[in-house]
């Protein structure tokens, strides 16, 4: 696996080498075949995903590089360019591995701050022109690393972006400028009508950062001005199907706005559309009012010329390119006065939903919303137009690894059984061992979620269920807080399961493993609530409790993988609801069986302890219990510390597995009797051969 994330890494460093030996860039295609020719797809990076047919290499890199412009190492414009930047870190991080994480940092720190740097792209876009801001005032007034700031402009160049310049008026110094970029940003100043003389801007022109809210009437909540997609219906807009009678032959897409008033310019801020519909639509609720609003102010604000629109009539589906400004019309039967033009792209030949990734299946199916938010899927419905994605696409599986002799032997287990296990997940990803105390649930479950994780940290989670643990604990609840004038408000507050849905959402190429102890223990219909109907059905989605899924809908993400312990000894296999029998798989660990039988002569010969006691006396004790959910398991007896001397293993058989014994046999036998019946004493007679005073089983 080392291997595989060397190469990958290394491809990307190539890349911005090539980059470095282009001064006008080239396209993100031709930069990937070059990079590619160079470092070849290894490891499964061949195999093809998406709608287009792309290859998991190629979908990868594109993921990869989408940090690039964040860190403000590239600009993409059609044509990729290296900036001052980028140069900069190839000179600063010679290793690929140094030089994705720099790349990866860049993007955390743009994805922790989203909003603070969608605030900092309204307040440039609104310098005006002929004037500019300081990176430092600019920066302290959003909150923003002015470094940061400086780094995200040169790679996603907003407009006016060249407007932010350092206190002294010069070009920022952070954004590690060669002459010629220099003079190229002064020139740009300078055709602004701004003076730079001696190679500064005139202060003259520059404004306060306290002075900037000022230009912006609202602060937007969305990202910089990427291409965006949006659902819009219209096959059954008051009964009448829009689409084939007007929105396909006409070249255009509309909402009703059968009561909305039509001084309403495109670009509305929230606000404004939310005060007319209030007053407009004053007899609808106010969950309908909330509804028209989102509906509204997507279409006329949200909503730019060279957005992909999609709709569909039935399962035909249609993609088409936003071309115009919204615009108000009196349309036949007042169905349709609100208009965007479009140019469908498919009209004779419709797709449909299967040709797309499951997700937006499930973001569709609320049929209360008119407008729904695609952005996410762009490079997929990019490349089902047969356009090259320049947003990536939605993988359409994630890899497990096979078992292999490494991770067998580190587990002590046949590769063969580790990797009918895998299996068992790949065809269903959630299994649940089970056995008596001692097996080795936990760390055989936390050991292979590693090793399918293939050592990421973050893509584990482990959590622990007992009877008062709830859906709130698990999934997402009502928490109190202390705001900043000490007074206490409620805040939904993320659970384990919600967390880690969350990056498996956004890494649908990666596996990701909740690991749940004790599963059983819990009342499981009550922690997972509406979440139980996802175990059986993953590709399906449901309505959120608190309703933080907006109306969406949510689904377990297919490479969220759940694995669960369950303790025989605490409840039997028996027991266990039938709906949860049939959401997942159940191996047994049971130290009569393979693997767990040999466990401990193989740990005691890979230690190097000659001494086949231990492994006698196991068998021995279990061979006495009666009840097989209640024998005893080998991870009592694999610890080093217990074989310094004789006395190690007695004084663990004396705190551990003796109480152990006499909880399960309380009331048929004594504390005494116990003793002379599992205690090393008579086991060790019994196994030499001899015979020795025991209890006769109760």
């Amino acid at each position: 696996m080392s291997d595989f994330r060397s190469v990958q890494r290394s491809r990307l460093r190539y890349a911005l080498e090539i980059l470095a030996e282009v001064p006008g860039g080239m396209r993100g295609r031709e930069l990937w075949s070059k990079a590619v020719e160079r470092f070849p797809l290894v490891g499964g990076e061949d195999r093809q995903e998406g709608a287009g047919g792309i290859s998991r290499g190629q979908n990868d890199f594109n993921w990869q590089t989408v940090a690039f412009p964040k860190a403000g190492w590239v600009v993409k414009a059609g044509e990729w360019t290296i900036t001052g930047l980028g140069r900069r870190a190839l000179e600063l991080y010679s290793d690929p591995d140094q030089f994705y994480t720099a790349s990866a940092q860049g993007y955390a720190y743009w994805n922790d701050h989203k909003d603070r740097f969608a605030r900092a792209q309204a307040l440039i876009e609104a310098i005006p022109e002929g004037d500019w801001v300081a990176a430092e005032d600019l920066a302290e007034l959003v909150g923003l690393d002015p470094d940061r700031l400086v780094a995200w402009l040169q790679g996603v160049r907003p407009q006016g972006w060249h407007r932010v310049v350092d206190s002294d008026g010069g070009p920022p110094l952070a954004a590690s400028l060669s002459e010629d970029e220099r003079a190229s940003w002064l020139a740009l100043l300078s055709s602004d009508g701004i003076n730079t003389v001696h190679g500064r801007a005139d202060h003259n022109n520059r404004i306060p950062g306290a002075d900037l809210p000022q230009f912006v009437s609202e602060q937007p909540g969305g990202d910089e001005p990427l291409r965006q997609a949006w659902l819009i219906r219209g096959s059954s807009v008051q009964g009448v199907n829009l689409v084939r009678k007007l929105w396909l032959p006409q070249g255009v897409c509309s909402l009703p706005a059968t009561r909305l008033r039509r001084d309403l310019p495109g670009g509305s801020s929230r606000e404004s559309i939310k005060a007319a519909i209030d007053d407009d639509y004053a007899s609808a609720s106010s969950n309908e009012r909330a509804r028209l609003v989102a509906a509204y102010h997507a279409f006329l604000s949200r909503m730019r010329a060279g957005d992909l629109v999609v709709t569909n009539d039935g399962n035909d589906l249609f993609i088409g390119t936003v071309t115009g400004t919204p615009g108000f019309v009196t349309s036949a039967e007042r169905r349709a006065n609100l208009q965007r033009t479009v140019s469908w792209r498919n009209t004779d030949q419709p797709h449909v939903f299967d040709d797309l990734p499951i997700e937006i299946y499930n973001r569709v199916s609320n049929p209360d919303d008119e407008v729904i938010d695609l952005s996410e899927f762009v490079g997929d419905l990019e490349q089902l137009l047969g356009e090259e994605p320049e947003q990536p696409v939605t993988p359409s599986s994630f890899e497990l690894p096979d078992a292999d002799d490494e991770i067998a032997d580190k587990l002590l287990v046949d590769r063969q059984w580790l990797q009918e296990i895998i299996e068992l997940i790949r065809d269903r990803p959630q299994l649940i061992f089970y056995g008596p105390p001692g097996t080795g649930k936990t760390y055989l479950a936390l050991e292979l979620a590693g090793y399918l994780t293939r050592g990421n940290p973050e893509s584990v989670q482990l959590v622990q269920f007992h009877p008062s643990y709830s859906y709130e604990d698990f999934f997402e609840g009502y928490r109190p807080r202390t705001n900043d004038s000490d007074q206490v408000n409620f805040e939904l507050v993320r659970g384990p399961l919600r967390r880690l849905a969350d990056a498996a959402q956004a890494r649908p190429d990666r596996p990701y493993v909740l690991v749940i102890d004790e599963i059983n223990r819990g009342f499981l219909a009550k922690i997972f609530g509406e979440l139980y109907f996802l175990l059986e059905y993953r590709k399906r989605s449901v309505n959120l409790l608190y309703g933080s899924d907006k109306g969406n809908g949510f689904s377990l993400p297919p490479n969220l993988i759940i694995v669960g312990t369950m303790n025989t000894a605490d409840r039997t296999i028996a027991l266990v609801d039938v709906a949860m029998r049939r959401r997942f798989w159940f191996t047994e660990l049971h130290p009569d069986e393979a693997p767990t039988r040999d466990l401990l002569s193989r740990w005691l010969k890979k230690n190097s302890i000659e001494d086949a006691e231990p492994a006698q006396l196991l068998a021995e004790l279990n061979s006495r219990i009666e009840d097989r959910d209640f024998r005893i398991g080998p991870s009592y007896l694999m610890r080093e510390s217990l074989y310094g001397d004789r006395l190690g293993l007695d004084a663990m058989w004396r705190a551990q597995i003796l109480p152990l014994l006499e909880e399960h046999y309380y009331g048929s036998l004594t504390r005494d009797e116990v003793a002379r019946k599992f205690g090393l004493t008579a086991l060790r007679r019994r196994i030499a051969g001899e015979s020795s005073a025991e209890v006769p089983p109760a």
